[in-house]
């Protein structure tokens, strides 16, 4: 059958082809994506092209379909998995698959990275028998497609939380995850995966005792005031503060003593800017762990730090880079418990012909997630800005019908809204 797909060929050339997919072997499965968002990671792809660690073939020849954080339906499923997976079951993906070469080392081979027929930003797929065989495709219960899209970057957040390391009595036995009834600074954190983070912290079972979100962006803070209250936060047993450091003429002690003049447990920079690291650094405690979210796309980046603390204050530092399998499981999990709800993280929405250039000039596109709908054709537009296209000769009726919508829940995406554009929107 045809699928239609965003395509990597090299450095910022992504392509959408319309082209036939094999017929599925024994061991794979053929899907049906209905949304995808797109990840900084798809960003830092276009970017690097061919050279990115996750590459697997030469692209010329064997372009890869991108996107990572897809949901969608199984539509025929291989004599193998027959009885494990079943037509009709709604599905995620977590990309991570950590599956190892015929020489048992293992690959960084990803699904939206590494492979020519599976990959987020298209309508159809193949299902590989590596994502099955390393229980990374996993059930989704949900009754809308976009939290099963996030779920992945959610996981991300959920692995950095679990990947933070303390010493156990002054022994050399590691206490893995945060400190429990601690302190915790999340720095640079009002976008998406900030977000994200701080609906973790406030709701995960483990929770540190008082929580401190900076940024330096006054509306992204009051949008997260707002979407993540102080009120919420202190029914789970948290003392959350949001502060602007912006014109803080000596931050680190404005934070120190927000923590009753102590340094931090726990430390999270959600920013690859060297200053951030350093502050990071600096507010970080006896045995305290500082963990690097962010990405950088600069393969020099380097920023100084304290190397006297690492040694005689117990410092550690961490760098996650996405969640594994059981991490993507918890964070399904809590979002169909209702206890974690990452909607707020989706600004923007479009259909497959928006994806290419969303995905090469997502750096310069201000708000959270872009959502892609793979089956239709639609510009990228902001939630924010649905009220304001209502005079398109075409699409008006959609915008009108969707801002309505939106503005019911407070300006937030829903499974009222993805309903009715699955409904209206036109096809691609």
């Amino acid at each position: 059958m045809k699928t239609k797909a965003v395509r990597i060929y090299g450095v910022n050339d992504l392509r959408l082809e319309e082209f036939e997919l094999p017929e599925i072997r024994d061991d794979e499965i053929l899907a049906r994506i209905i949304s995808d968002s797109i990840c900084m990671s798809s960003h830092k792809l276009a970017l690097q092209g061919g050279s990115h660690k996750r590459i697997r073939y030469d692209l010329s020849r064997q372009p890869c379909i991108i996107g990572h954080e897809f949901c969608g339906v199984l539509e025929k499923v291989g004599a193998k998995w027959a009885g494990q997976f079943n037509e009709g079951d709604r599905f995620a993906i977590q990309p991570a698959l950590n599956y190892p070469d015929e020489n048992g080392k293992t690959t960084l081979w990803a699904p939206g990275y590494s492979y020519e027929y599976i990959g987020g930003d298209a309508t159809h797929i193949i299902i590989p028998m590596e994502v099955m065989e390393m229980n990374c495709l996993l059930p989704y219960y949900g009754d809308n497609f976009f939290m099963g899209s996030l779920s992945e970057p959610v996981s991300c957040v959920a692995g950095a939380f679990h990947a933070q390391y303390h010493s156990t009595g002054g022994s050399y036995v590691h206490d893995m995850g945060i400190i429990e009834g601690g302190s915790m600074v999340l720095l640079a954190s009002v976008g998406p995966m900030g977000l994200s983070a701080i609906d973790y912290a406030i709701h995960a079972p483990r929770k540190s005792a008082r929580v401190i979100v900076t940024d330096i962006d006054h509306a992204r803070l009051r949008r997260a005031e707002e979407l993540l209250t102080v009120e919420e936060a202190k029914k789970n047993g948290v003392e959350l503060v949001y502060v602007n450091t912006k014109n803080c003429s000596d931050p680190i002690a404005h934070l120190k003593n927000l923590n009753g003049g102590r340094l931090f447990d726990d430390v999270f920079v959600f920013a690859p800017v060297k200053q951030v690291l350093e502050m990071g650094d600096a507010l970080l405690g006896h045995d305290g762990c500082l963990n690097f979210f962010a990405g950088p796309t600069d393969t020099s980046f380097s920023a100084p730090l304290n190397f006297y603390n690492i040694h005689y204050e117990n410092h550690h530092i961490v760098g996650t880079s996405g969640g594994n399998t059981e991490d993507m499981k918890e964070s399904l999990n809590m979002m169909a418990q209702g206890l974690l709800n990452p909607v707020f993280m989706i600004t923007h929405v479009g259909g497959l012909n928006a994806a290419a250039e969303t995905t090469i000039e997502l750096d310069k596109i201000p708000g959270g997630k872009k959502l892609i709908y793979t089956h239709k054709k639609l510009p990228l537009a902001a939630i924010a800005d649905f009220s304001e296209k209502t005079g398109d000769k075409e699409l008006g009726p959609l915008y009108s019908a969707l801002a309505e919508i939106c503005n019911r829940h407070r300006g937030l995406w829903s499974k009222e809204a993805e309903d009715y554009l699955l409904a209206n929107a036109p096809d691609i």
